[in-house]
């Protein structure tokens, strides 16, 4: 493969999560071209938690990307860079479902976005769950918690019922481990 060269990068719009760049990069014929990169600088990390009774807990949520709710594991971006990702899922499994794990095991690390975004997201399985509370929702959210079989989020995963990425990854590394 010939190399692609970066020339220039020029930030387009800061905002309170993302940064929008416009690249300029240089083709290995020697063409230039713009090509959009948008830079998520927290990360995150999302949790499939599984009850005792075996049951998976999503929570549907409004999306404005999507204009519409959508099914998914709880997920949230890490407070700081520092802040592991184990933390991060912790936290947002206790504050979208009042759910606390008593075991709490990395599954995968992803990209969400690789063709203009570097948002990377870990993955996670909580097990051994205990009910200690209500949700802790930010102002800005609205969450309702469900809880469903695998073979039913399988079978919404391959329907296309279930799209968000982070979701699907999580419901199939799950699968695979069974």
């Amino acid at each position: 493969m010939e190399k692609i060269e970066r020339v220039k990068r020029e930030l387009v719009h800061k905002g309170a999560i993302l940064d929008i760049y416009e690249d300029t990069v240089r083709l290995p014929n020697g063409k230039e071209e713009k090509w959009d990169f948008v830079s998520h600088r927290m990360g995150a990390a999302c949790v499939l938690a599984v009850r005792p009774d075996g049951k998976l807990l999503m929570v549907r949520q409004y999306r404005n990307a999507l204009d519409r709710f959508t099914l998914e594991v709880p997920a949230g971006k890490r407070d700081s860079l520092d802040e592991d990702t184990s933390i991060c899922a912790a936290r947002e499994l206790e504050e979208e479902t009042g759910y606390r794990a008593g075991k709490l095991e990395k599954m995968l690390a992803l990209k969400s976005t690789v063709a203009f975004c570097d948002e990377f997201i870990d993955v996670y399985l909580a097990t051994d769950l205990e009910k200690i509370g209500e949700q802790h929702l930010d102002e800005a959210e609205d969450i309702d918690i469900e809880a469903y079989d695998l073979k039913e989020l399988m079978d919404m995963c391959y329907e296309g019922k279930l799209q968000d990425a982070k979701t699907v990854a999580a419901i199939m590394a799950y699968a695979a481990r069974r």
